[in-house]
C-alpha cells in the first residue's frame, strides 16, 4: 500500500516477471538471440531515474530476496500479477515460464498469482497444456506473445483459425483477461507481429467473455490503439512501458500519452504496470501519484487526472478484473446520492 497526502492506494502491479536470463540458460546455437534480447531488455532499464540502473550481470538473474525487497518491501505492491514469457527457442528452461513464476506463490502467500500463455503453433498440446496449467494453479489471466518465434515461424494473430479453439477454451475454463504484447519491439522479434490490428476482432468476437488487456498500449501506434480501444468495451490499456519507460525520460510524450489514453479510454480501463524487472515499482508509483497533466496550451485539450482515477489506474481497476478484495480504506466512496451498485465500491466484484 502507498499513502500520501492522507490517501491510502491499494497497488496491483499488473505486469511483472521472475525472469532467468543467464548464461547458463541460453540454448545453443541461439546464444546471440537470448543475450540479444536481455541486453535490449537492459538498455530499455535505462529510461529510468539513473539511480535504478543494474548491472547487466544482476539484470540477467536477479534473486528472490531481490524481487521481495524491490516489489514487497520498497515497492509498495499489495498484489502482483505474474505475466509468463516462454522464449524457449532462446532459453533452455524459458525466459519466465509459469513454473518458474510460480515458485514464488509458497514464499508470498496472498501476494502473488500467476498468469499462464497459449501459443496457438503448439496446436492440441498447446490446448491440454492451457487445461493442465489452469487445473493446477487456477490462472484468471493469460498473456499472449504474438510476435515469439516457434518453429521457424516469426509470429501468429489473435484471427488466426488457430487461435479460435484456445479463446474458446479459456471461456470454458472461466480464464477472463487476456493480456497481449502490443508494443515496442524486443530485438530479435518483428515489430510488424506487434501490431494493434488484429485486436478489436477477438475483442468483438469474445465481448462479454474475454478482457483484451493491451499491454504497453500499442506503443507506438498509441493513436490505433485508442481508435480502436474506445469503441471496444473489453479492451483495456496496460500502462507497462507508458509509465517506466516514458514517465522520466520522455515526460512531455508521456503527458501525451496519458492525455490520448485519458481522452479515448478513460481511467477506468487504465492497468497500472511496473514491467519488472526492467523497471522497480517505487519510483513508477511515487511518479505517477505526483504527476500532473501540463499546465500548458498544447495539453488543454486533454483530461486531468485526479485522486480517484489514480487508484483507480494503481489498483482498483486491475482489482475489478482479477476480483481482488480491496481493503475498506483504499476503495472509492459512493457518494450519498448514487444508488448502490454491485461494483460502486470500485475493486469489490
Amino acid at each position: 500500500m502507498y499513502e500520501k497526502n492522507g490517501e491510502k492506494y491499494y497497488i496491483v502491479d499488473s505486469h511483472l516477471h521472475f525472469w532467468d536470463a543467464s548464461p547458463a540458460n541460453w540454448v545453443k546455437g541461439h546464444e546471440e538471440y537470448a543475450k540479444g534480447w536481455i541486453e535490449c531488455f537492459h538498455a530499455y532499464q535505462g529510461l529510468g531515474p539513473a539511480e535504478t540502473h543494474w548491472t547487466l550481470e544482476h539484470f540477467q538473474k536477479y534473486s528472490v530476496e531481490d524481487f521481495e525487497k524491490d516489489v514487497f518491501t520498497n515497492g509498495y505492491v499489495d498484489k502482483a500479477i505474474f505475466q509468463s514469457t516462454y522464449l524457449r527457442e532462446w532459453y533452455t528452461n524459458g525466459f519466465n515460464d509459469i513454473e518458474q513464476n510460480a515458485s514464488l506463490l509458497d514464499r508470498f502467500p496472498g501476494k502473488l498469482q500467476v498468469n499462464g500463455r497459449f501459443d496457438p503453433r503448439d496446436g492440441e498440446a498447446g490446448l491440454e497444456q492451457l487445461e493442465a496449467d489452469h487445473a493446477k494453479y487456477g490462472i484468471k489471466g493469460l498473456k499472449l506473445y504474438t510476435a515469439e518465434w516457434n518453429n521457424g515461424s516469426r509470429g501468429w494473430k489473435l484471427t488466426d483459425d488457430a487461435a479460435r479453439p484456445f479463446f474458446d477454451k479459456c471461456v470454458e475454463l472461466g480464464i477472463k483477461n487476456i493480456h497481449v504484447h502490443k508494443g515496442p519491439t524486443i530485438w530479435p522479434l518483428d515489430k510488424d507481429a506487434f501490431d494493434v490490428s488484429d485486436v478489436d476482432h477477438v475483442a468483438t468476437d469474445y465481448n462479454g467473455e474475454l478482457n483484451f488487456i493491451v499491454e504497453h498500449v500499442g506503443l507506438p501506434r498509441i493513436e490505433d490503439f485508442c481508435f480502436m480501444a474506445t469503441q471496444e468495451p473489453n479492451v483495456y490499456a496496460g500502462l507497462s512501458v507508458v509509465v517506466g519507460g516514458l514517465m522520466h525520460a520522455r515526460p512531455k510524450f508521456f503527458a501525451k500519452v496519458m492525455g490520448e489514453l485519458l481522452f479515448w479510454v478513460g481511467e477506468d480501463k487504465m492497468l497500472f504496470g511496473s514491467d519488472y524487472a526492467i523497471w522497480e515499482p517505487k519510483w513508477q508509483i511515487e511518479g505517477l501519484v505526483d504527476w500532473e497533466m501540463p499546465d500548458d496550451e498544447a495539453f488543454s485539450d486533454f483530461p486531468r487526472l485526479g485522486v480517484e482515477g489514480k487508484k483507480k489506474i494503481l489498483g482498483l481497476n486491475a482489482a475489478k478484473l482479477y476480483d481482488i478484495e480491496v481493503p475498506e480504506e483504499c476503495r472509492i466512496p459512493v457518494p450519498p446520492e448514487e444508488p448502490a451498485r454491485e461494483d460502486s465500491a470500485v475493486g469489490v466484484s
